[in-house]
């Protein structure tokens, strides 16, 4: 029976979209292999191998020939030194080095296979331009087509090796064709340029991937590299990624939270804005949870490790970034497809312009033949097929900065076409967590009805029970002591204070044990209209006081819908609460509302909707919701199953962050139409020019290159844009 095991390599060198479509061609084809994602940004090749049919080694040499670096992933970059002990530092023994080592990512660019072919080309150039001037014609040529062929040598090598792989149509073929085409006509000079020109293309988009990948990198370097960890009362300098659940690291001021962990002693300011890119730093103590990446600003902290960092919010972030270019939009397969039969059909243009006018017109072959080659060079796809993947990576990147998670280009095309978004209400719109907003005295003061109501509750875990202390507390009210305190389970509490069984339950239950009058009942009622849910404090029949609560809507959530009103965007809220209540809570909201819904009501009032809806929720109960709607977005906040279930996740539990990241999306397709704008433009201009004899070769070639520079380059503007401040695409 067939093994199959799932494989993972790091292969550096892929700059566009091509790239990846021959490391994908090139190994999709082989016995055994199926299940192929190759990411670019990530430059990751992962697939399930039958290795009784093919062996990795077979896997890797394929990607070798085609000129890409590869090794297994997780491979480390440099040698490592060795350590003591687990996870301590110094580090002992190395680790064996991988023979075929990607580079690292900080590679200077002449130190890289395109870089040096570059610098060899532009010398060999550079040397034949100054043997024509100070030499003799034959000479001068004969050193124009030596720079060329030697130019020309690794690039025909890769277009063999793709031949061979069953990928005929490549820009390296095209080029192969080009230069040697130039070369029997008798233009190795321009040839050599064509070639030079190449390079250089090569070279610049290499560094405007780079630059695309810097922004996902830079979200794991966030974590520091090493922490200290208490032992034996002592403290030891260790690697931050051996670092394991339940250990004990001190983190100074001004140092970066090395694990996510729970605080155990000391309180001090958190700066999370490297993480949710909130930029108020807050503050933090014992029992409150902090995130690694984030930066202690005031006291020295000692926190709890309760992930390793493996499992950290960062590392998650940074995996959810990398899984998401897997998630291609439908525009960019759709520019796949297309560019399978764009390239066949450009040669077999280009076989009739070389053939054509001469045998039916009898115009020059030589003449023909060299527009011909013209129109190969312009016909690579290369700008088109890295317009969306490109666009798509820096909005991914710009918004993981941000505390925006989009899992994938499907994710980010969809948002973009968002009509209306649904809220749920609880932990969403509003705080989570009902706070007191009232009380009425009908024995006593505020402060003593309060104190009582405390007392009551002191055992009790309901949320409104918790509410009512908290209160107690931020007052700074003295309790008094109770007996036999007590939950009544579906109706309220009660204990012994002074000799006398007080209670908190609902208005209607302490009406029918005769402590509240009309009047009162009147007075709850009218706070149960505003929205907000009653207790009634009495000992025996005597009504001692109303306290009002009420789960109040988040600061930002009126501002939020707002800008959603504004950018043509309805919104609605579903509650399983009450209708009374969702009135209150949605009515100056200025959104629309459906109250009384169970989870699986909620997920048919998304299907009735259609089209084009997000549904923003933070509970177990939201996940059919979320997984119905056309795009779920979880709180971060919530709860992991809402996380897991979610296309998109906001980090910041801000409401105002649901329109940014439609924003986000918008811009991203704004900017994916201005790509694909740009390159088709320039390909019908120098098309026609390449045809009309009006370009040669060099322009050609140069309009090629210059095309893909500048769509990445338009690309790389997307980590620039602010959705919170620009209300508008980058244009």
């Amino acid at each position: 029976m067939a093994t199959q095991t799932r494989c993972g390599w790091t292969v550096t060198g892929m700059d566009c979209g091509s790239c990846a479509g021959k490391v994908r061609g090139a190994v999709e084809r082989l016995p055994g292999v199926s299940g192929v994602e190759v990411t670019l940004i990530a430059e990751r090749l992962r697939l399930t191998l039958d290795e009784a049919l093919t062996p990795r080694a077979e896997i890797e040499a394929a990607i070798r020939a085609l000129g890409f670096g590869i090794a297994p992933e997780g491979t480390p970059p440099e040698r490592r030194k060795g350590f003591v002990l687990p996870g301590a530092l110094p580090e002992p023994a190395p680790d064996p080095e991988p023979q075929d080592m990607p580079p690292p990512a900080s590679l200077p660019w002449h130190r890289t296979a395109k870089g040096r072919l570059l610098l060899v080309t532009g010398g060999l150039l550079a040397g034949a331009w100054g043997v024509k001037l100070t030499a003799a014609a034959a000479l001068a040529e004969a050193a124009f087509v030596l720079a060329c062929l030697i130019g020309l040598l690794p690039v025909a090598r890769r277009a063999w090796a793709a031949l061979r792989r069953g990928m005929p149509f490549t820009i390296e073929a095209l080029m192969t064709l080009a230069a040697g085409g130039a070369l029997v006509l008798g233009a190795a000079e321009e040839a050599a340029f064509v070639l030079f020109l190449f390079a250089v293309g090569e070279v610049l988009e290499g560094l405007a991937a780079q630059r695309a990948r810097s922004g996902i990198r830079a979200l794991a370097r966030l974590a520091p590299e090493t922490a200290r960890l208490e032992v034996g009362g002592a403290l030891r300098e260790v690697r931050a990624a051996a670092l394991r659940a339940g250990q004990v690291v001190l983190v100074r001021a001004g140092d970066r939270v090395p694990a996510d962990g729970i605080i155990v002693e000391g309180t001090s300011g958190l700066d999370e804005s490297p993480v949710t890119g909130e930029s108020v730093p807050r503050t933090r103590g014992p029992g409150d949870e902090v995130l690694a990446g984030t930066i202690n600003t005031e006291a020295a902290l000692r926190v709890r490790v309760s992930r390793p960092a493996s499992d950290s919010a960062i590392a998650r972030i940074v995996r959810l970034v990398e899984e998401a270019e897997s998630a291609r939009a439908p525009t960019e397969r759709f520019i796949d497809r297309f560019s399978r039969w764009y390239m066949p059909s450009i040669v077999g243009v280009a076989a009739l312009v070389a053939i054509l006018p001469p045998l039916v017109l009898g115009l020059p072959w030589p003449d023909w033949s060299y527009r011909a080659l013209a129109l190969l060079l312009i016909g690579c796809p290369c700008a088109l097929v890295i317009s969306v993947p490109a666009a798509i990576a820096s909005a991914l990147a710009a918004g993981a900065r941000r505390g925006l998670l989009l899992k994938g280009g499907a994710v980010v095309e969809v948002a973009a076409a968002t009509t209306r978004v649904a809220f749920d209400k609880t932990g969403t719109l509003t705080c989570g967590r009902p706070n007191v907003t009232a009380i009425v005295a009908l024995n006593g003061d505020e402060d003593t009805v309060l104190a009582l109501a405390a007392a009551v509750e002191i055992g009790a875990a309901h949320p409104l029970a918790r509410a009512i202390r908290d209160e107690a507390a931020r007052r700074r009210l003295t309790l008094p002591p109770v007996q036999g305190a007590r939950v009544l389970p579906g109706i309220g509490a009660e204990a012994g204070i002074d000799g006398a069984l007080v209670r908190v339950t609902a208005p209607r239950s302490a009406a029918e044990a005769g402590a509240l009058d009309q009047e009162a009942l009147h007075h709850a009622a009218r706070l149960e209209k505003d929205g907000q849910t009653v207790v009634a404090l009495y000992r025996g029949a005597e009504g001692l006081g109303l306290i009002a609560l009420r789960d109040e809507p988040r600061p930002d959530a009126a501002a939020a819908l707002a800008q959603l009103r504004a950018m043509g965007i309805a919104t609605v809220m579903l509650t399983g609460d009450t209708p009374r209540t969702a009135a209150a809570i949605a009515g100056p909201l200025g959104a629309d509302w459906q109250a009384g819904m169970l989870p699986a009501d909620k997920r048919d009032a998304i299907r009735d909707m259609g089209a084009g809806v997000m549904m923003v929720g933070d509970g177990i109960n939201d996940a059919p919701a979320l997984k119905q709607a056309a795009v779920g977005v979880a709180m971060g906040s919530g709860t992991d199953v809402a996380l897991e279930t979610a296309d998109a996740a906001i980090l910041r539990d801000r409401v105002t962050d649901v329109p940014a990241m439609v924003r986000l999306a918008r811009a991203a397709m704004a900017n994916i139409r201005q790509n694909v704008a740009i390159a088709l433009g320039l390909k019908a201009v120098f098309l026609v020019t390449s045809i009309a004899g009006i370009t040669g070769l060099w322009m050609a070639v140069l309009a090629d290159t210059g095309a893909t520079v500048l769509v990445t380059l338009n690309a790389l503007r997307l980590l620039r844009f602010d959705p919170e401040r620009d209300t508008s695409p980058p244009a």
